[in-house]
């Protein structure tokens, strides 16, 4: 018989070694319960707050766009903060020979942007994807389910429907494309409902001694339930949430399932038994063969775990997200009706997790470089394109440094004792150094100081480098872009989204109450212009 106390203390060791090393479930002690108002509990609040805010921007502004959109594509910089597009886009100048900030990402032509008030990465997900806010480490249920509980999270009224869902229940196609796990908390939001994040296979969930018969884990929803079964285009890392513990996968990586299920086999036999065409690949020659045979579904995973970062990846066997962007958005545009299409560039957040500012930026210039595919591919006429982040990081662009000075090296100025300092450092995380006299290390002077994974320094040391606070940005192109603009919840972007492009929760750009505001504003601005032109007279 084992002793009570070390009972508890081995789960608490096994909790803390399975858990996600850069979103660890913060502690009871860590974080406060927070009461909310009993009404932020239910999808019918943050829904109500959209469509106020919908019908509060139509009466600001008649833009004559009555246009609606066939497909929108949402772009997702996992941490992409301010700072981290700024100096993304400097990087992306220095890089192409010049000082840096004349430089212009992509998105950042597009004629709308705004800001977007954040939460932490599973709750976003929910916020920007299902148009709910919800608790700290929940999926796609309102804020009625607290983490890891499993009953709540099965209640009908908990349990929400996502934009891709929205998309499929409107006759169009959707499909998720991501650098991280696609079971990961971001592309888990376009379709799985749980109580935990960490849930990714059945032994995730039974290890927090819930049954996975009753809250089935996020790989198997994607696998067997709607809408994920009904996704035509899957591709991203986690092959080891998909297979048995004694399975070794393609590059070496052991299964994790614990329930003997082999859930990519079990997505081939869905497929097989509805005659659909399908595809199962897991290097980039396969993916590329498929973009070109065209199936009706496809399924890549192309790692055990994250896909590789973009700087460190092989090139022959790990496709860029420009390239997985272009297939999915090929292979949806089959449909007639239109698509929803959900892009993550997901490892820019585990960079800065690890204070690794290069790999961070290089990161979001990979996402950079998917927007630029897909505006090249899609209309601006017909097809609405949204760039934005699930929250901020804790990474500061200090100055005072003169323009082209190397956005990765250190500032042009020192600090009181005359040591220099990094245009970009961190205030926590692991790459704090310790001093205990002035004046402090330079950090220039290490050994392998700007190698692809060292650290910046850092004020306050921690394991693993916190988000930030702070507002995200929101870049709009395409049918009612304007919408976009301003301050607002991050739940509403599934709703704007969702009128732009006349599918789900109404109002819609395309029904009669929303045409009947724009035909007012602009008979009460024809008024105004014409009693202007008598009092002339």
């Amino acid at each position: 018989m084992i002793p009570t106390r070390l009972y508890l203390m081995f789960c608490c060791l096994l909790a803390r070694a399975r858990a996600d090393r850069y979103h660890s479930a913060a502690s009871e002690q860590d974080v406060p319960a927070f009461a909310a108002v009993a009404a932020e509990s239910t999808a019918e609040y943050w829904a109500s707050e959209a469509r106020a805010g919908i019908e509060e921007r139509l009466h600001q502004r008649y833009s004559g766009d009555t246009r609606a959109a066939r497909n929108v594509i949402m772009f997702l910089g996992d941490g992409m903060s301010v700072p981290t597009i700024t100096a993304a886009r400097t990087l992306l100048g220095q890089r192409a020979g010049g000082t840096g900030e004349e430089a212009q990402l992509s998105f950042e032509k597009f004629p709308t942007v705004g800001f977007s008030k954040i939460a932490d990465s599973a709750c976003s997900a929910t916020a920007y994807l299902c148009g709910t806010k919800a608790n700290e480490g929940t999926l796609g249920v309102t804020g009625a389910v607290r983490r890891r509980d499993c009953a709540a999270s099965q209640v009908p009224s908990s349990r929400l429907t996502s934009i891709a869902a929205w998309a499929i229940a409107d006759g169009r196609d959707a499909g998720i494309v991501t650098t991280a796990r696609v079971t990961h908390a971001s592309p888990a939001g376009a379709y799985a409902r749980s109580a935990n994040r960490d849930w990714e296979s059945d032994t995730d969930v039974t290890t927090d001694n819930v049954d996975s018969t009753q809250c089935p884990d996020i790989a198997a929803q994607l696998v067997n339930e709607e809408p994920g079964k009904l996704f035509k285009v899957i591709l991203g890392g986690g092959r080891r949430e998909f297979l048995p513990s004694g399975v070794v996968d393609e590059e070496g990586t052991n299964g994790r399932r614990s329930d003997n299920r082999n859930l990519i086999e079990e997505w081939q036999v869905d497929k097989r038994s509805r005659n659909e065409t399908f595809r199962y690949v897991w290097n980039r020659k396969q993916l590329l063969e498929a973009r070109e045979q065209g199936p009706q579904y496809l399924l890549g995973l192309f790692e055990g775990s994250h896909m590789q970062y973009h700087m460190e990846a092989d090139n022959h066997t790990e496709p860029s997200l420009a390239e997985l962007t272009e297939t999915a958005i090929r292979m949806l545009s089959r449909n007639e009706r239109g698509f929803f299409l959900f892009v993550e560039s997901g490892r820019i957040d585990h960079a800065h997790h690890e204070n690794q500012p290069e790999l961070a930026l290089d990161e979001t210039l990979a996402l950079n470089a998917a927007v630029q595919r897909a505006t090249a591919l899609l209309s601006a006429e017909r097809d609405l394109l949204v760039v934005t982040a699930d929250h901020a990081h804790v990474m500061a662009f200090n100055g005072y440094s003169a323009r082209g000075n190397d956005v990765l090296g250190p500032s042009g100025t020192r600090d009181s004792d005359g040591v220099r300092y990094m245009t970009l450092s961190y205030t926590n995380g692991p790459g704090h150094r310790a001093y205990g006299t002035r004046p402090r290390s330079d950090v220039t002077l290490e050994p392998n100081y700007r190698s692809t994974r060292w650290m910046s320094h850092v004020d306050v040391p921690r394991s693993s480098e916190t988000h930030g606070g702070d507002d995200v940005g929101v870049y709009a192109r395409g049918p009612q872009h304007g919408l976009f603009g301003g301050v607002y919840e991050q739940s509403r972007l599934p709703h704007l989204m969702a009128y732009a492009t006349c599918l789900g929760p109404k109002p819609h750009a395309c029904s009669g109450a929303i045409s009947n505001t724009a035909s007012a504003a602009l008979l009460a601005s024809a008024a105004l212009l014409l009693s202007l032109c008598r009092g002339a007279n």
